[in-house]
């Protein structure tokens, strides 16, 4: 197979032109950082990855990813996607496992009869609480829309987002970033991104109404985010939002960009160890060659 091929996918995506759009590129390995680097910002999606390798080295696919400004240790969708395209394009048989090594280490990711994906991550890193008052500002809204009864905090399965808990879907709605406030507070606590959620979603089928901002890493908005709704699902455990030490729902993202998205999260605590699983499903939109 030649070096140039890529794929558009469809991640998180219930139909195809929903969901978070990836670009995978194969034959990684014959290309330099700084072209990585340039074929990312010239797909411009929230992120694309590279196959580096399409023999398993060390018990897993060397996969790189890479947003438009940066490369990422890891990050959700992207690691969905690229393990669908080693299933049916590299490997061409219905494996129903299959681990990449990525910056974070080792993320297996299994198929299931239904369609979706899991990507079991790694476990949750809590940082300190942020304030409704900074956190208010940063997202333009008034500080009652905050729920104070659970902390705003940066959580890391992987890569750092924070998590901002509010009272209403219409604050959900709302949340714009304050560009100075914003940059402020990444001075303060390094490149992250900021999920905001809320308990009352679009859909009732639905459990949560998240969005993603991600300005730090060159994403304004994300539609699907695989990495930081694994940060929330070890939020909501911790915290027990629901009352309890595991959950199993889903969450509704991207709607206010018109690519609605559905991410499935399960997680528990035992032993004071959070496991934490982020779950999708993938379609691909089209296959061709760099030139």
């Amino acid at each position: 197979m030649a070096p140039k091929t890529f794929y558009i996918l469809d991640v998180f995506a219930e139909q195809k032109y929903a969901g978070n759009q990836l670009a995978v590129i194969r034959g990684g390995g014959q290309l330099s950082q700084a072209e990585m680097q340039q074929i990312a910002l010239e797909m411009n999606y929230s992120e694309t990855t590279f196959i580096m390798s399409e023999t398993e080295m060390q018990g897993g696919f060397d996969v790189r990813i890479f947003t438009p400004k940066t490369e990422l240790p890891f990050a959700g969708h992207p690691t969905l996607g690229t393990a669908w395209v080693i299933q049916r394009e590299i490997l061409g048989e219905p494996v129903d496992k299959v681990t990449l090594n990525l910056g974070v280490g080792k993320i297996p990711v299994t198929f299931t009869d239904e369609g979706i994906l899991w990507m079991k991550q790694v476990e949750p890193e809590f940082d300190r609480p942020i304030t409704a008052l900074t956190m208010s500002g940063v997202l333009s809204l008034d500080e009652e829309d905050i729920d104070e009864k659970f902390a705003s905090q940066k959580v890391s399965t992987g890569f750092f987002s924070i998590i901002v808990p509010v009272k209403s879907l219409d604050a959900v709605k709302r949340a714009r970033i304050d560009r100075a406030l914003h940059d402020h507070l990444i001075e303060n606590t390094g490149p992250c991104g900021i999920l905001v959620f809320c308990p009352e979603p679009v859909d009732s089928e639905n459990t949560l109404h998240a969005r993603f901002f991600a300005d730090a890493l060159g994403v304004p908005e994300d539609p699907a985010t695989g990495s930081a709704n694994g940060c929330l699902a070890g939020w909501l455990v911790k915290h027990r939002y629901f009352g309890s030490d595991s959950i199993d729902i889903k969450v509704e993202q991207g709607y206010e960009m018109g690519r609605p998205s559905i991410l499935y999260l399960k997680a528990s605590e035992s032993d004071s160890k959070i496991d934490v699983n982020v779950g999708g499903k993938v379609v691909m939109v089209a296959k061709g060659e760099l030139v």
